[in-house]
């Protein structure tokens, strides 16, 4: 018999060129007075960008704002307990973040603190928060996270360098807004690096050991859109086509992973990022491979299904050598997009690896890897991401 499961997204996502029109109304339909848009500078300053027309759309609707703009990379406690001290000052009343997964992480983060407690590392784990965040509105302009529809939120802790999630239904945003056209200037190695985070969460939910049929419909399609538009997308920033098939497929993904989890990739970026604050796409996509690697034994059946799913040709081939065609296409990939090829282009050092695997084991994401590891075998991972030429 199948086993029961639900099913979490976000109550109304918005979604094409011209959506950012909309916050407006729906902030007035939330009863949203005097919201908090969490952001960085950079975007902020950006002329007619998400942040401008999100103001825009906000006075239109006759509702007054503040503003927090110190949203940094691989958000740290620092930020939240800032964001709440601003939201508190001013007597914010709900918060709208804008930008990718360092905005609505660092808008969870603060929401969390607001309502359950100043000191979020009580709370890492999973389904810890007993009250709700104040109203949460997701702007997104990055095709990568998917934070703008999950029930994550990633944290460091500046003084251990650790990464924790607080993974809750209390997190996800009341709504989401994703406008392709709102990506159109994005770098090109930030495009690699979020479209990778994307790749990845479309296929860690499908060898997890919580998928099931709707999240396996989800990240097919997320996997097939991602290896038709993101190549496309690095390669020419204003392919609106690309950027919106990723921006499709990044929703797919987050709301794959929301449901059936992740794994081993993701524990393990977590403490890369955390420990040398790289960039969580790159940590992600020079794991994949040899996370996968060493996953296969699990479900080779399910590893040469997800070959030819990424259009490798399987005819004729035994299911451990399609399963192999599975790694050799994630390889490709980022090796089309420029992604590094080994971790210790991002400064990763082997004395550290031992720390870092014992904590990849405790991480949130640990639990739904399709094969149970061991510390030893954590190391070696790191190890093989390290050697890799």
């Amino acid at each position: 018999m199948e086993r029961s499961y639900d099913f979490l997204m976000p109550s109304v996502n918005f979604f094409g060129p011209g959506v950012i029109n909309k916050i407006g109304d729906r902030a007035k339909m939330l009863a949203m007075k005097k919201p908090m848009i969490v952001t960085d500078k950079f975007l902020q300053g950006l002329k007619n960008g998400a942040v401008e027309q999100t103001i825009n759309s906000l006075k239109a609707a006759g509702i007054d704002y503040i503003i927090y703009n110190g949203v940094e990379a691989n958000p740290k406690i620092h930020n939240i307990q800032e964001a709440k001290a601003l939201y508190q000052k001013e007597g914010a009343d709900s918060i709208i973040t804008v930008g990718g997964g360092s905005a609505h992480d660092t808008g969870k983060g603060a929401g969390i603190i607001l309502t359950n407690g100043d000191d979020i590392t009580k709370l890492a784990g999973i389904e810890t928060l007993d009250k709700p965040l104040p109203p949460l509105i997701a702007v997104n302009t990055t095709a990568g996270t998917g934070s703008e529809l999950t029930r994550h939120a990633v944290i460091t802790n500046e003084a251990t360098h650790l990464k924790f999630v607080v993974v809750s239904w209390r997190n996800i945003p009341l709504v989401s807004f994703n406008d392709p056209t709102l990506m159109l200037d994005i770098p090109k190695a930030l495009t690699a690096a979020t479209g990778m985070d994307a790749f990845v969460q479309s296929i860690e939910p499908y060898v997890s050991v919580d998928h099931n049929p709707i999240t396996d419909s989800q990240c097919i399609e997320a996997i097939k859109l991602i290896e038709n538009s993101l190549r496309q997308a690095v390669a020419n920033g204003h392919n609106l086509q690309a950027r919106t098939e990723m921006v499709e497929a990044e929703m797919l993904a987050g709301m794959a992973f929301n449901n059936a989890n992740l794994g081993y990739v993701h524990s393990m970026a977590h403490q890369l990022g955390g420990q040398y604050d790289a960039p969580h796409g790159v940590c992600c996509a020079l794991l994949l491979p040899y996370v996968e690697e060493y996953n296969i034994i699990a479900d080779p059946e399910r590893f040469a299904e997800l070959a030819k799913i990424m259009g490798e040709n399987t005819d004729g081939l035994s299911t451990r050598d399609a399963a192999e065609l599975a790694i050799k296409a994630m390889k490709q990939m980022s090796a089309d997009v420029g992604i590094p090829k080994s971790i210790k282009d991002i400064g990763a050092k082997p004395a550290d690896f031992e720390l870092m695997a014992e904590n990849s084991l405790k991480d949130g994401n640990a639990f739904s890897n399709p094969r149970k590891g061991t510390k030893e075998d954590i190391v070696k991972i790191f190890q093989a991401a390290y050697d890799a030429k």
